[in-house]
C-alpha cells in the first residue's frame, strides 16, 4: 500500500563522516518538505545511517530495525551507509526494509523513498563517478563546530578493513566546492570546521590557479575565511602526511594543535600482515617531525589488538609504542573479522578471551596517558569554543585547542570563543574558568 512519509528521523552510527552524511540526508529530506521527528517512534520514515567497520555495529542495525517494529509503529525504514553498501539485497531479504542506499548514492534518497512509497523496495548501491555533493541542497543553520567532507574512499587496502569496498576508491572533492561549502558553513554559524575523509590527508586538487595542491595548501586557503576561527582534520594515514601539511601545523594559526594519526600496532610483523605500508620506526620519525613543527601538538591514534598471528611480544611492542608516544587520547578495539577481507581467513586467529585481556591492558595504558595529558594542562590559558549547554544551569561545554572536553561555568554563549584558565583535570575532561 502506498504510504508517502511526511516526517523523518535519521540515526547515524560510526565515524564523523557518517555524522556528516546523516546531517546532509536530513537536509535533503527537509528540502523535500518533510519534517524532522525527535525520535524513530514518531517518524513516518526512519533512516539508519550505518557503519560496517565492526561486526557488532552491523548487528546493531538489525537490532534497531527489530526495536522500531516492536514498538507498534510501521514506519518506512531506509538503511543507508556502509552496511547498505556491503549487504545490499541481503538487507531487504533479511529485514524486509523499504530502502537501501549506499554512501555514494544518498543524494538519490528522495527518489528511492518515492519508489518505496509505491510498495516496491528501492535499492541503490552504485558508486557513481560524479560526486553526490553537487546534488545536495545548500547548508542550513549549523552548529558552532561543523564537519565538511573533502575526501572519500580508500586505496590502502589494509587487510582487516572493508572501507575500500564500501566507500570505493579515493576521490577528492574539488577545491572550489570545498571553499564554497566552508564559506556557507561559516555564514550559517560555524566557527570551527573539521575536514573529513577516510584518508583526509590524501586529498589533492587544483587551486584557483590550476596548480595541483595538497591538504596543507587547502587549509591555508580556508584559513583566510573571515569569521572562521578554527580548523581541524581527520582521519589521516601516515603515508599521506606530506611536508606541506606538517608545515601548515607550524604556520597556520587557525589549525588546531591536534593530530589523529592511526598506527594500529607497534609491531612491524603485525603492520606488515595488516598491509599498513609503514613501520613502527617510520611512524615514530614522522611524529618527531610533526612535534618539531608544532611542539604543543596533542596526538591521537587508533589501535587494533588481537590481529591474526599477534604474539605476546607483538602486543608488548604496541604497549611500548604507546608509552613512547604519550597519546593525549586514542581509540582501541579488538580485531573484528569482516567478511571479504583477507584477514578474515588468515591462520592463527586470536581467542576472544586473549583479545579481551590485551584490550584491557592497552586501554589502561591509554587512559593513564590521557589522564596525565589532562593533568599537565592545569594552569594553562587557552581559548575554547563553547558548543553546547552543560548538565547544570549556567554550565557550558566546549573543546580546547587540543580537543579536550572542557566544562566551563562563566560568561559567554554557545558559539562564543572565550579565554579560560584550566583549573582542574579529570581523566576524560578538564574544567576551566574565565581568565583574567
Amino acid at each position: 500500500m502506498a504510504r508517502t512519509p511526511k516526517t523523518f528521523h535519521v540515526k547515524s552510527f560510526g565515524c564523523q563522516m557518517n555524522v556528516y552524511d546523516g546531517d546532509r540526508m536530513a537536509e535533503l529530506m527537509a528540502a523535500q518538505g518533510m519534517t524532522a521527528a525527535d525520535d524513530a517512534h514518531s517518524a513516518d520514515l526512519v533512516i539508519l545511517n550505518t557503519c560496517h567497520i565492526r561486526e557488532k555495529a552491523t548487528e546493531k542495525v538489525y537490532s534497531d530495525i527489530g526495536r522500531i517494529r516492536k514498538h507498534g509503529q510501521d514506519p518506512m525504514i531506509a538503511i543507508a551507509g556502509c552496511v547498505a553498501q556491503a549487504e545490499g539485497d541481503e538487507i531487504v531479504r533479511r529485514a524486509k526494509v523499504d530502502v537501501v542506499v549506499g554512501p555514494q548514492a544518498y543524494h538519490n534518497l528522495p527518489a528511492l523513498v518515492a519508489k518505496a512509497a509505491g510498495g516496491v523496495a528501492a535499492i541503490d548501491t552504485d558508486m557513481p563517478v560524479d560526486l553526490k555533493f553537487a546534488h545536495l541542497p545548500a547548508r542550513r543553520r549549523v552548529p558552532p563546530s561543523a564537519f565538511l567532507t573533502v575526501q572519500e574512499g580508500c586505496d590502502k587496502f589494509c587487510t582487516y578493513c572493508v572501507v575500500p569496498y564500501t566507500r570505493g576508491a579515493e576521490v577528492s572533492r574539488p577545491w572550489g566546492a570545498i571553499v564554497d561549502e566552508a564559506r556557507a558553513l561559516v555564514a550559517a554559524g560555524a566557527r570551527e570546521i573539521t575536514l573529513l575523509g577516510q584518508n583526509v590527508n590524501a586529498w589533492t586538487g587544483a587551486d584557483g590557479r590550476g596548480r595541483t595542491r595538497g591538504l596543507g595548501a587547502l587549509i591555508e586557503d580556508l584559513a583566510q575565511i573571515t569569521d572562521l576561527a578554527r580548523l581541524r582534520y581527520t582521519t589521516s594515514h601516515p603515508n599521506d602526511m606530506a611536508d606541506d601539511l606538517i608545515t601548515a601545523h607550524r604556520d597556520v594559526a587557525k589549525l588546531m594543535p591536534f593530530l589523529h594519526l592511526p598506527v594500529q600496532s607497534g609491531s612491524d610483523a603485525v603492520l606488515k600482515a595488516m598491509n599498513r605500508s609503514h613501520s613502527r620506526d617510520s611512524y615514530l620519525r614522522l611524529l618527531e617531525r610533526v612535534r618539531a613543527a608544532r611542539p604543543d601538538i596533542a596526538l591521537s591514534g587508533d589501535f587494533i589488538v588481537g590481529f591474526p598471528g599477534e604474539t605476546d611480544d607483538d602486543f608488548e611492542q604496541t604497549l611500548s609504542l604507546v608509552a613512547e608516544v604519550g597519546y593525549a587520547q586514542a581509540f582501541s578495539f579488538k580485531y573484528s573479522p569482516r567478511p571479504g577481507t583477507p584477514a578474515a581467513t588468515m591462520d592463527n586467529q586470536i581467542a576472544p578471551e586473549l583479545m579481551a585481556e590485551r584490550l584491557a591492558r592497552l586501554q589502561a595504558a591509554i587512559n593513564r596517558d590521557q589522564a596525565a595529558f589532562n593533568a599537565a594542562s592545569v594552569g594553562k590559558t587557552c581559548d575554547i569554543l563553547l558548543e553546547r549547554a552543560g548538565k547544570y544551569d549556567g554550565q557550558l561545554l566546549g573543546k580546547s585547542p587540543w580537543l579536550q572536553s572542557v566544562i566551563y561555568d562563566g560568561p559567554g554563549a554557545i558559539g562564543d570563543i572565550v579565554t579560560i584558565a584550566i583549573v582542574s583535570a579529570a581523566p576524560n575532561c578538564v574544567t576551566g574558568m574565565a581568565a583574567g
